[in-house]
């Protein structure tokens, strides 16, 4: 396979980190989106923060900032970026569920796509942590990039086309 089809790729076969150096430094913004289904008394009891583990919503929120943060040390080959903004928000979603959006962004040479996934991932899975011990059987169900702008391929939006799941 060729440098140029799969760029993570050296001569041989072996996994790299691509060398982003000769790109130019450009703003970069993700948004994805991660769902933690349960019990309908579980997701009342976190959003009234009545768990005893203290406050989840906030914990995640957190949570997603730190997973975003630490991104390149948890994902071989994403280089460290600059982050100039991450954001989480939790939201209900029907009767049995949370969902968490995290938004990355950065001035760099690669996207933050991974940094605002990795962020959605880790909220949920904070979430799940501080719930298990009341409710074995809530669910991480998605993790999925919404939209990312930036870079050489420009804005991308996530539709309804496009769900894999539902």
């Amino acid at each position: 396979m060729s440098d140029e089809s799969l760029t993570h790729l050296d001569a041989e076969g072996r996994a790299r980190m691509v060398d982003v150096s000769p790109k130019p430094e450009t703003a970069r913004r993700a948004v994805a989106e991660a769902i933690v289904r349960m019990r309908a008394a579980t997701r009342d009891q976190v959003l009234a923060g009545d768990l005893p583990k203290g406050d989840a919503l906030a914990t995640a929120r957190l949570a997603a900032v730190n997973g975003a943060k630490q991104t390149s040390a948890l994902i071989p080959l994403c280089h460290p970026l600059r982050l100039t903004r991450v954001d989480a928000e939790a939201e209900a979603v029907g009767t049995d569920a949370v969902r968490f959006v995290v938004e990355a962004r950065a001035v760099d040479r690669t996207g933050v796509e991974m940094e605002a996934l990795t962020g959605a991932a880790v909220a949920a899975l904070t979430l799940y942590d501080m719930i298990k011990g009341v409710d074995r059987t809530a669910v991480v169900e998605r993790i999925q990039l919404l939209e990312k702008v930036g870079g050489k391929t420009g804005h991308w939006t996530r539709d309804a086309s496009q769900e894999t799941n539902g």
